[in-house]
């Protein structure tokens, strides 16, 4: 009988065996064809896209931890700041958030024009999937309509735009930028006609602030790495004089500038002092000496002429009088972090954003309330609670998170020993499971964040906690290249290890149970699919009862309902997650560069088409459905982010 086969662009199926076979960077991969699908399947079918789309609702987290003045208030009512690549602009009153979209990798800098309506914001070189590089740019934008105005400095600046600010005294017609190349490079544009006016080697250090004088648009001041300096605009040159310190202390770092009313500099440094330097000059004309312990992120003058500052090490915010005296202070918890911007909100209310890259809304004398939380390090761990509008994440910044969906707000948070890296929901939803960087993984209590249970596989990093539908059995996944199974009774509360699955030549990435509890399946990192009896943990190389087998979730991202997620030439880590909707219509992706996609479920033709959402940058690490497929939440891994997606 000859052997009936069709082949496309590196994609093979052989109908007699009734497998496809799919290449990764050369390895081939075997996906077996479920029988009732072996007669009708072809390698040409076209499959539609999916008829539901995402759209961006919220934005958790915000990003303090490297950025500085990031953080103003608009006369909407609503603060403006930006994480990952989204700028959030975000109604604390109401609850609502909107988003400006424009930007394709992590926005680093931010300012608002005079107009109080026109923003400008600045982004990192980023990578596109056909390995382009994205240039750095400014873009301007109008905060009510959100639509762009102009894109400034496309192949001008380098690495990234780190500083941008629009004069003020003259309508606000210039805009000045500092890019992250070695010379740190000042440029003045006039950004209506999208001309560059003037450019200059800023320092051969980091510079960490550039503004212009309220009273004089010809005057910039820029501060950073022991270095203050005021440069003077003439036709297309700028000319610099460097503030002197003379008899005061000169300080490792100057922090942050702000202006006085009547046009004194203010500045603040990493020795925790405050200097006045006396309008237009570059003398200091007053000192406010160990105005904080360590360094002063942020000053900010406000509207009545006072003043606030906000400290690193001692976490402080300190309001003082125009003559410079202590008024009041008050100290962020360390759960929180050091004060990173600060920014004057209603009458009598500040608006605070820590390095934990959190936002608080404070008011002298001690009211302080977090409105936006977020992680801190590398965020991989995700699941869904089963029943409720909540779900978990956990990251390397060693924080676990239980968010309600409704509030965008943590019900609990619980600091653990170990950097965390996955973590999976009890079918009851009374405990859940966390992995670790380390080997080691734990129970925690749903409710009450108690600690249930601890143990230790390996020494490696769990990548996978998944408990089967009935709950009776845990998987834990390790990059030691095995699964441990663990035997689970109470309800969740007590373990015991009954098999371990071995044959993986490289770590494990993915896991999946069939519905009837008594299988699961593996992905690991060479591109295998291994099949694996839960009760024993032995390997089962039988393909006729595995091929038939119904699974209670999609999360491998080789399998025949997943395999057409793949691109033409894929590198086989291009793909970090996939999720399939709980109604087994849709397939979520994670992918590498930044980009959440949604394909129809199953998605097992080669080069499927898909919806594709940007939004977090670099990549994005899980993506879970919410129990009634009403929202999608993704999480990204360096960009630290977690987004909520209405599912429509």
């Amino acid at each position: 009988m000859k052997r009936s086969s069709s082949k496309s662009k590196e994609c093979t199926f052989n109908a007699e065996d009734g497998y496809v076979r799919m290449f990764l960077r050369g390895r081939p991969v075997t996906m077996h064809i479920p029988d009732q699908q072996r007669e009708s399947y072809s390698l040409d079918h076209k499959v539609a896209l999916p008829d539901r789309k995402l759209k961006l609702q919220w934005v958790y987290g915000y990003r303090g931890r490297d950025c500085r003045s990031n953080l103003y208030l608009l006369p909407t009512g609503e603060i403006v700041y930006f994480n990952a690549s989204v700028v959030v602009l975000y109604n604390t009153e109401e609850q609502q958030q909107r988003h400006y979209l424009g930007h394709n990798d992590d926005v680093k800098c931010l300012t608002v024009h005079p107009d109080m309506v026109t923003i400008a914001t600045g982004q990192v070189a980023g990578n596109s999937k056909d390995g382009k590089l994205l240039a750095p740019h400014v873009r301007v934008w109008d905060s009510v309509s959100l639509n762009t105005l102009h894109v400034i400095g496309m192949g001008v600046f380098d690495r990234a735009v780190t500083c941008v600010a629009f004069s003020k005294s003259n309508g606000g017609t210039f805009l000045c930028a500092v890019d992250d190349s070695n010379d740190h490079i000042l440029s003045v544009w006039n950004w209506q006609k999208e001309k560059q006016l003037a450019d200059v080697k800023c320092s051969n250090d980091s510079v960490l602030g550039a503004v212009f004088h309220p009273m004089d648009a010809n005057l910039i001041v820029t501060c950073g790495k022991s270095h203050i300096n005021f440069w003077t605009m003439e036709g297309n040159t700028l000319t610099k004089r460097q503030g002197l310190f003379e008899k005061h202390e000169k300080p490792k770092y100057v922090l942050c500038v702000a202006f006085a009313e009547n046009g004194d500099a203010i500045t603040g440094d990493s020795s925790g002092n405050i200097y006045i330097w006396a309008k237009g000059g570059n003398r200091i004309s007053q000192v406010v000496s160990g105005a904080h312990e360590g360094g002063i992120f942020s000053v900010c003058v406000l509207k009545d002429g006072t003043m606030v500052s906000g400290g690193g090490k001692d976490r402080r915010v300190v309001l003082w009088d125009h003559d410079y005296r202590k008024q009041a202070e008050m100290e962020v918890g360390e759960l929180y972090g050091p004060v990173r911007a600060l920014a004057e909100g209603k009458p009598g209310e500040l608006f605070v954003g820590t390095t934990k890259n959190a936002i608080i809304r404070a008011a002298f004398p001690d009211t302080l309330t977090p409105i936006v939380q977020g992680h801190t390090d590398e965020l991989w761990g995700l699941d869904i609670h089963p029943t409720m509008e909540q779900f978990v994440t956990c990251s390397q910044d060693r924080q676990v998170h239980l968010w309600d969906t409704n509030s965008h707000q943590p019900l609990w948070s619980k600091t653990i020993e170990d950097p965390g890296r996955s973590a999976g929901f009890h079918p009851s939803g009374a405990v859940m499971a966390v992995g670790t960087m380390s080997g080691r993984w734990l129970v925690l209590d749903t409710d009450t964040r108690d600690l249930v249970s601890m143990h230790t596989d390996g020494n490696e990093i769990i990548s996978n906690v998944k408990y089967c539908p009935d709950g009776n059995f845990l998987a834990v996944a390790s990059h030691d290249n095995f699964v441990y199974i663990y035997a689970v009774t109470e309800n969740g509360r007590k373990y015991s290890r009954v098999g371990k699955c071995t044959g993986h030549s490289s770590f494990v990435t993915h896991l999946d149970w069939s519905v009837d509890s008594q299988y699961l399946v593996t992905n690991s990192g060479d591109y295998e699919i291994l099949f694996w009896e839960a009760s024993s943990g032995k390997h089962v190389t039988n393909m006729d009862t595995m091929r038939n087998l119904e699974w209670a979730t999609s999360t491998c991202t080789l399998s025949f309902n997943t395999f057409g997620i793949w691109p033409d030439g894929a590198d086989g880590t291009d793909i970090n997650a996939v999720c399939r909707s709980h109604d087994g219509s849709l397939l979520a992706s994670a992918d590498d560069f930044g980009k959440v996609h949604v394909f129809s479920f199953p998605s097992s033709q080669p080069r499927a088409q898909s919806h594709e959402y940007g939004g977090h940058s670099s990549h994005v690490t899980n993506v879970a459905f919410l129990h009634d497929n009403s929202h999608l939440i993704s999480t990204g891994g360096k960009d630290t982010s977690i987004l909520q997606w209405v599912v429509a």
